[in-house]
């Protein structure tokens, strides 16, 4: 596995163990570093996982409401865990992570999605970055304002 692909599913499960235990992701973060630093046996957490979760933890109120607009027929607290933060961790990716080409993010989030949820998660997880990547001028736009 890609070193870029490790670091993003490393800052899903960080997302994903922020929103099972209702913490901020940048205390499970703050946590992970420290854990990392103590435990020879926990692999570091990479500069490219942190820019993630610090991303995603400064847009993070958008992004929720980004996804509640445009996720048809689901409400994001009904939404499977795991699929509510891939989408969480591919949206920031998408709209504000200009080094990732926006293919690159959709695909390692679908990616998560075949590894950590259910067989209808990838498609789900697919078009919902797909209109955020094809309304991200305007999105983007509208978080500046």
């Amino acid at each position: 596995m890609a070193a870029r692909s490790k670091a993003r599913k490393r800052a899903f499960q960080i997302l994903f163990e922020a929103d099972q235990r209702g913490a901020s992701v940048q205390e499970v973060l703050a946590d992970q570093v420290r854990h990392a630093r103590s435990d020879d046996r926990q692999p570091p957490v990479n500069d490219f996982t942190m820019q993630l979760v610090e991303g995603y933890a400064a847009h993070v109120a958008r992004i929720d409401e980004l996804i509640a607009t445009y996720a048809v027929d689901w409400d994001l607290d009904r939404m499977p865990v795991a699929d509510r933060n891939i989408v969480r961790l591919g949206a920031y990716e998408v709209i504000w992570e200009d080094g990732t080409p926006d293919a690159v993010a959709i695909d390692e989030a679908v990616q998560l999605a075949k590894e950590f949820s259910t067989d209808e998660s990838p498609t789900f997880v697919n078009g919902l970055l797909a209109r955020f990547k094809d309304l991200k001028p305007r999105l983007r736009r509208d978080a500046e304002d």
